[in-house]
């Protein structure tokens, strides 16, 4: 286990602290509250909510502010980061913790403070709180060797229960992959379900009843139940398979809505609307012209997607669309870079919604790096991840060391 702050994160809330302390010349702050005490973590005993995202006002210079940070696996190295978006001078890194090589997706169940990671050779079980691998169960199709980049064999997609008792993680073998089952109180795997080729994405309904793998290189989604592990296939190529393994109109990553559909959006031409019980599905036109990968959805419904340039039938730069899908309207900013994968953030500061859009590895390059962008003015901004950062999810705020 490594884990580490730089010093001058782990100084400045007690100098803060002193401060205050010394000004007000009482044990509370100016106006005689107590203060809450900020951990290694950045979060404090009691946080102020804002009403909505972004429409907080500044916090007054005297509040403690508890910092918000997220996870992000290091694909071209072998650890899960903690990383402090707010910070733009040298690495955002303020946190490491070793999980396996070529580590790609990552999954957090908040409520039992584990992490699961998709490395090349097994899912690194993380306790949050301790900051360490407690345990690595290997896939049944472990491979022989690890590789790194977008066409590594090994884990990719992976997901956890909302119970916290079952974990799905995508397995890529080459010419075929599965999706593994793991029980987490045994730590071992009870099912391994074949899937489509290279699922870079896996969604768990909120019931827990179905696993859904985003098969990138087979045009399909797999519906699998999660009693009998039994799995259905179900075509999604709003553009037709023409081209087969060398297409780019293919799913990459996928997000649930409020009723429990999928939402795929395919080269900033339209996002797919796949209802899993029926197989059915419809389209929402996009604007944004760009071969997507990642996507997120905001509180409000909105969806955040990445795309990375002219590729197949689109032929837009790199960019940034937010879309919602109840209305169709959509905003698109341009982009200097390539991304992966997309995430929110609040920012600790204001309050503001925020996108963070990972570096990765990509079909056309990766980066050491990621992107800010705020969601009420696109305006961007961007942050050094070392080790290729390829799947970026909130850490949960919680009981800290």
């Amino acid at each position: 286990m490594v884990y580490r702050f730089e010093m001058r994160r782990a100084l400045l809330p007690t100098i803060v602290s002193l401060i205050l302390a010394l000004g007000a010349c009482a044990p509370g702050g100016a106006d005689g509250a107590p203060t809450s005490g900020t951990g290694a973590s950045g979060t404090s005993a009691a946080p102020a909510a804002p009403s909505s995202p972004g429409s907080a006002s500044p916090p007054s210079p005297s509040t403690p502010v508890p910092a918000r940070y997220l996870l992000a696996t290091q694909a071209g190295s072998d650890s899960l980061v903690i990383v402090d978006p707010a910070d733009r001078d040298g690495s955002a890194v303020v946190g490491r913790i070793e999980v396996g090589e070529a580590p790609w997706g990552v999954a957090v169940h908040p409520g039992t403070r584990r992490a699961y990671v998709a490395t090349a050779r097994g899912v690194a079980v993380v306790d949050l709180d301790a900051r360490r691998r407690v345990a690595r169960v290997p896939y049944r199709d472990t491979p022989a060797h690890v590789s790194y980049g977008e066409y590594r064999l090994g884990g990719t997609g992976i997901a956890v229960s909302p119970d916290g008792r079952r974990v799905y993680v995508a397995v890529n073998r080459g010419g075929s992959s599965t999706l593994e089952t793991i029980d987490v109180a045994s730590r071992r795997v009870v099912a391994s379900t074949p899937v489509g080729l290279r699922p870079f994405d896996v969604l768990v309904s909120a019931d827990g009843r179905e696993a859904y793998t985003v098969d990138h290189d087979a045009f399909s989604v797999h519906v699998v139940d999660t009693r009998t592990f039994d799995a259905r296939r179900i075509e999604v190529a709003p553009f037709g398979t023409e081209g087969g393994l060398a297409s780019f109109e293919k799913p990459h990553y996928g997000v649930l809505d409020d009723d429990g559909a999928l939402l795929l959006p395919y080269q900033g031409r339209v996002v797919v609307r796949l209802d899993p019980a029926t197989g059915r599905t419809s389209t929402i036109p996009q604007t944004a012209d760009s071969h997507q990968h990642g996507v997120t959805r905001t509180p409000d419904g909105r969806l955040v997607v990445v795309g990375d340039g002219p590729f197949g039938n689109a032929d837009g730069g790199p960019n940034v669309a937010v879309l919602d899908p109840a209305t169709g309207e959509e905003r698109v900013e341009a982009l200097d870079r390539v991304h992966e994968t997309a995430t929110t953030w609040t920012d600790p500061a204001d309050g503001a919604l925020k996108a963070v859009l990972a570096g990765g590895y990509t079909q056309s390059g990766a980066w050491d790096g990621a992107t800010v962008v705020d969601l009420a003015t696109l305006e961007t901004y961007e942050i050094q991840i070392p080790g290729r950062p390829q799947v970026v999810v909130p850490l949960p705020e919680g009981p800290t060391r």
